[in-house]
């Protein structure tokens, strides 16, 4: 697996070292306002934005991201004590965000969905009118912001049930299926093999053609 992620990326990738954050900038990156640049650290509490054709892989703590062009990512952690150095929640209202985690759960917030997160790899694109979540393995508990009706949990195994989730819907209606889209298994390779884990499947996808049935 790390091959492939190699030969897709240019570089082998692995497990980065403990004072290092970032792996990769492509184009326009900031940290809290400020131009990042390989050396920068980001932490919980911290505000992740990309301009436009940019992307940045980073790591906090045992979580692994890719955030793409035009996207402004907040990093939430918890209120005060020796918790504070935790990362407990993601706030994405605008761009496109690949990220993995495991053994932990958190609260993904974008602009029409909450998304409770046990410790899983997904993919998600939040603009004003949607958002596109997929949850690419493990498990995933969503809820559209403006229709308490709207509510599931997903569990899969690789991509098996991708969902739009829209921000004016009927009542129960505003969750629905999407296809396959904009992210690979490749690319979740890379970002487990950053926080020194492998992915959980075994035949890596090579398609965009829709989401995987059984």
């Amino acid at each position: 697996m790390v091959a492939r992620a190699q030969g897709l990326f240019g570089a082998r990738p692995g497990r980065l070292p403990p004072d290092q954050s970032i792996f990769r900038i492509t184009g326009s990156a900031s940290v809290n306002g400020r131009a990042a640049t390989l050396q920068t650290p980001v932490r919980p509490g911290d505000t992740v934005e990309t301009g436009a054709d940019s992307e940045i892989i980073f790591v906090v703590g045992s979580q692994s991201m890719i955030l793409r062009s035009e996207s402004r990512l907040v990093i939430e952690q918890d209120a005060a004590g020796a918790a504070a150095q935790l990362l407990t929640g993601l706030r994405l209202l605008t761009g496109k965000l690949l990220s993995v985690s495991r053994g932990s759960r958190q609260r993904i917030v974008t602009s029409t969905a909450t998304i409770g997160i046990r410790g899983t790899g997904w993919y998600t694109e939040s603009d004003p009118e949607q958002t596109y979540f997929c949850t690419c393995y493990g498990v995933a508990d969503i809820a559209a912001t403006n229709d308490p009706q709207s509510t599931e949990t997903v569990a899969t195994t690789q991509h098996d049930r991708p969902l739009y989730i829209i921000g004016s819907g009927e009542p129960g209606r505003s969750i629905r299926d999407a296809p396959f889209i904009n992210h690979t298994d490749q690319e979740l390779m890379l970002i487990e093999s950053l926080v020194g884990r492998e992915a959980p499947f075994v035949f890596p996808r090579d398609d965009y053609t829709g989401p995987r049935r059984e």
